[in-house]
Parts: C-alpha cells; structure tokens; sequence
C-alpha cells in the first residue's frame, strides 16, 4: 500500500452550509461564514458537500461557490470540495472543475441510488482520482446512499496514491477500527459524526468533518485538538457539554437543523431549497432551547 500520502488537515474541517437569500446563492453571507470559521480556529473548510446542500446547486453554482471560497480564505485553511455524483463522467468533470478552482483536496461520496458492486466502487473511484491533481477523501454514509464501503474494497483504493483519506460516516466503530488497523497510514480517516470523533480519535482518526462546528467553530476544533493532543479528559468535558447539541443537529434531515440555527444566530437567511423546508414552529424551539442550555444563543 502507498504510504507516502499528503493529509490535507488534522484537526476540524466543517462541512459548511450555503446560504441562500431569494432563491440565489448569498455570497455575502457566505464569505462572513468563511471568515467567522477561520477567526474560529477550524482546520479546512468543506464546500458544496451535504450539509453546503450540494444537490440542489445548479452546475454554475457549485463552481462558482467553491471559487469563492478558495478565494475568501486565500490559503489560510485547506478547502475541500464536495465531487461526488452517481454517474462516474460528472463526478469526474466536477472533480475537475474544483481543481482547476483551487481547491486543496476533494471529498467524494459513494454512489447512491444506482448504487454499484465492489468493483464498479472501485472502478469509479480510480477513474475521479486518475482526473483529479488534488487529494481524495472518500466519504462513506450508507445511511444516505444504500451502500457501504467493504474492507476489501478500502485496501483496493488505498493503493491509489491520490485516494488519502476517508470520511467514516457509516455509524460501525468497530468496522472503522478494522480499517484503521488494516491500512493505517495509506487510508487516514475523519470521522463523518461529530458525536463518534472522540472514540475514534483514541483509535487513530486524525480529525473529524463536523456539521455542528457550523454553530460552534471555536468550541468544538478545541474539543477536537484537545483529543488529538491525548487530553481525552478535557476533551470528555467538552464533549458532554455539547452532546445535547450535536444530537439536535440530526433531529431532521441534515442540514435542515444547522441552517436553523445558524439562521438563530443571525449568520445567514433560514432559506433552504426544497425538498427540504425550514425548520419551524415547537421544532425550532425546541432547537434554540437546546442552544441557550449550550450557552449558545
């Protein structure tokens, strides 16, 4: 296995939510997002992934806003793009794209729907990182797409030299800990749950591709570096502090939650595109009672 591999962070990279005012992409609001996680002390930012509501990003869009946010940090942190699709060509020219953006490394989900065998997963995976001159971080989410990355399939892809990292969203810490143990430095992996980043920095993860770090930048790249620095124990505390509010972020669909409450926090509009809708009425309380017991709001 290839082992000699780039980490493009160590640390806390959010998967940052795009703001939308009157149906557009709101750049503004976007740019005082990047800036406020930067000032926060996070280690990457994620553009145009799940939480950036990527799906529903016109083409245009989702170049332009990775454009921008290559230029809004001008190098202060890694950005890394979302390039995932279930047709292989358009994951490929996204991948592309972001590239030739300036985008530090790029975070690509399995496919979902049509879905694929381990071959096709490999295949598909090979062919994003034969195009791609930047850093590749898988992202496996079953939950979402209806597979599962397998051991097998993940030594395949740890032998690409370009394939560095994973983010492991899939929810079994014990797989997660096999693949450590089996390919160690040639498949680095981030968790992809904030509440699960702790248990498995202890057992190798470099980091964490958070979603409530869109709420709490500064406090939760502290919880997360206290981990790394082997300070589990202050890490513990911080972690208990803010369970309640991890958890809330996944009370509804991703990223419904977080734009509420980033919207609480007056950083953004609460529009979001369908098919998701606005968080409202006792949910939405319920939400900004959880962030004022945070010491949040």
């Amino acid at each position: 296995m290839s082992t000699n591999k780039s980490i493009i962070f160590k640390g806390t990279g959010t998967a940052l939510i795009t703001p939308f005012k009157d149906g557009k992409v709101d750049y503004f609001a976007l740019t005082s997002l990047i800036e406020r996680q930067i000032a926060a002390g996070v280690e990457a930012l994620i553009i145009c992934g799940t939480t950036g509501e990527s799906s529903t990003l016109q083409d245009d869009e989702h170049r332009c806003v990775i454009e921008h946010a290559v230029t809004v940090s001008a190098g202060r942190v890694p950005i890394v793009a979302g390039t995932g699709s279930n047709d292989t060509d358009y994951a490929v020219s996204l991948s592309r794209d972001a590239c030739r953006a300036g985008a530090d490394g790029l975070l690509v989900v399995t496919p979902y729907y049509n879905k694929t065998n381990e071959a096709g997963l490999v295949k598909h995976y090979y062919a994003i990182a034969d195009a791609s001159d930047k850093p590749v971080i898988l992202y496996n989410v079953p939950s979402r797409t209806g597979m599962n990355i397998s051991l097998k399939a993940y030594k395949a892809m740890a032998e690409h030299p370009n394939i560095v990292a994973a983010k492991e969203a899939s929810g079994d810490i014990s797989a997660i800990m096999r693949l450590m143990d089996t390919c160690g430095d040639s498949m680095r992996v981030y968790s992809g749950n904030d509440d699960q980043a702790l248990p498995l920095i202890a057992c190798g993860a470099i980091g964490v591709i958070s979603t409530v770090s869109n709420v709490i930048p500064a406090e939760f790249s502290d919880l997360i570096r206290k981990a790394l620095e082997g300070d589990f124990a202050t890490a513990n505390l911080l972690r208990r502090k803010y369970a309640p509010l991890m958890d809330a972020m996944f009370t509804t669909v991703n990223p419904i939650p977080v734009k509420a409450a980033c919207s609480s926090l007056g950083l953004c509009s609460p529009e979001i595109r369908l098919p998701l809708v606005p968080m409202e009425g006792e949910d939405l309380e319920k939400l900004r009672g959880v962030m004022k017991a945070a010491e949040v709001l």
